[in-house]
């Protein structure tokens, strides 16, 4: 069997796995790494591989209504994976809330340095974890998919189903959202950081 990178492009092996299921598992191959970590930073490692899973399994579902204008299958499966982590938006939130509360993993640095690192880590931590759970699902999804996963405009469009207009908007707001909740914070954060230094 060829290389998933040797195999065509996604279209083309979507295409034949329709005649040839098995021709499916290039675009798992392919695709499924990405997928697996948007997955882990949006809801968790426990959760992201139940949802590739899922996420293929859809897809696989779904596969005879692909478009094969498309080349590359990544923004369909990001838009897959995104309605699931809506379907837990709850855990979402829980997650981004349980995350900051834990703060970030302990190292061997000397204790004042320890303890100066960990209380802003922490505090950041917080401080992002709130803007992001403040924002809309909408709004959420827009940012996550940009800025962790690099997904052009065009893409967080074909992906989530909605026009550019709408992402550029979305992401727009959704900066201003988390600049103002992080800004907004600043002052405290420093005076934190500054008790504890």
């Amino acid at each position: 069997m060829s290389s998933p990178n040797e195999a065509g492009n996604d279209a083309e092996i979507i295409t034949a796995s329709l005649h040839d299921p098995e021709q499916f598992a290039a675009v798992f191959d392919r695709h499924a790494p990405h997928i697996q970590r948007y997955l882990a930073r949006r809801l968790g490692g426990q959760i992201a591989d139940d949802l590739v899973a899922e996420t293929f399994l859809i897809a696989f579902g779904k596969r005879g209504r692909y478009d094969p204008f498309y080349p590359n299958a990544r923004p369909w499966l990001y838009g897959i994976a995104t309605h699931l982590v809506g379907q837990h938006r709850r855990e979402e939130v829980r997650e981004y809330r349980l995350r900051a509360a834990l703060g970030p993993p302990v190292d061997q640095a000397c204790h004042a340095e320890q303890v100066a690192a960990q209380v802003t880590a922490q505090a950041m931590n917080e401080l992002l974890a709130a803007a992001l759970a403040a924002l809309s699902q909408g709004d959420r999804d827009v940012l996550v998919l940009i800025a962790w996963e690099s997904l052009s405009y065009e893409e967080v469009a074909a992906a989530l189903g909605i026009p550019v207009g709408t992402v550029r908007s979305r992401l727009n707001r959704a900066r201003k959202k988390v600049r103002a909740t992080l800004g907004h914070s600043e002052h405290a954060l420093a005076e934190e950081v500054s008790n504890h230094g």
